[in-house]
């Protein structure tokens, strides 16, 4: 280690330590203020339908924001409607970020929850892909593409967050994230 890294590594503590000293003394929701605001966009392919919800603000959880993130995300085939794991919104704003697209830019939402019935539905009419046990019944999956950007880069964006189930389609046009265990198809 040079003299140069350790003076680095010693400012990054101090920072860290500074950081944490200051947040005990901040009040709760200035500290969530610190946090800044939390969107997502999206685009629902099959009915057009189009959601730009604030989830996260200075008060911390916007619960009307997830409503209409959960709302937007429903199975389009039956209107059901689910609680989409806040982990799942998280990690598709993390894969926006890391793909340099600005919090206002919408993905193309293809699938989010899948009722079951949609779900046996789908399987029964070849859908070779479809889980039966899928991560999208649980409100834990999508599967998305971002206009504009290759789907091969999404595809790797997704995989170097290293979180939870990506896979390929290519021939369907999109990247299916969720926040089950870390596996690619």
């Amino acid at each position: 280690m040079t003299t140069e890294t350790r003076q680095i590594d010693r400012r990054g503590l101090l920072a860290g330590v500074l950081a944490i000293g200051a947040s005990s003394v901040i009040a709760p929701q200035t500290a969530f203020a610190m946090l800044g605001e939390r969107r997502l966009a999206f685009r629902n392919v099959h009915n057009n339908e189009r959601i730009d919800a604030r989830y996260w603000g200075a008060s911390g959880i916007d619960r009307d924001g997830l409503a209409e993130i959960n709302h937007g995300m429903r199975d389009w085939r039956t209107g059901d409607v689910a609680s989409m794991d806040p982990s799942l919104i998280d990690l598709l704003v993390t894969l926006r970020d890391k793909l340099g697209a600005s919090p206002r830019t919408s993905f193309d939402l293809i699938s989010g929850y899948r009722s079951p019935r949609t779900n046996a539905s789908l399987r029964a009419h070849g859908g070779g892909g479809v889980a039966t046990k899928s991560q999208h019944m649980l409100g834990k999956a999508s599967d998305i593409a971002l206009p504009g950007v290759r789907l091969e880069t999404v595809r790797s964006a997704a995989l170097s967050i290293g979180r939870g189930g990506v896979g390929f389609y290519p021939r369907d046009g999109f990247v299916h994230v969720d926040t089950g265990r870390v596996r690619t198809w």
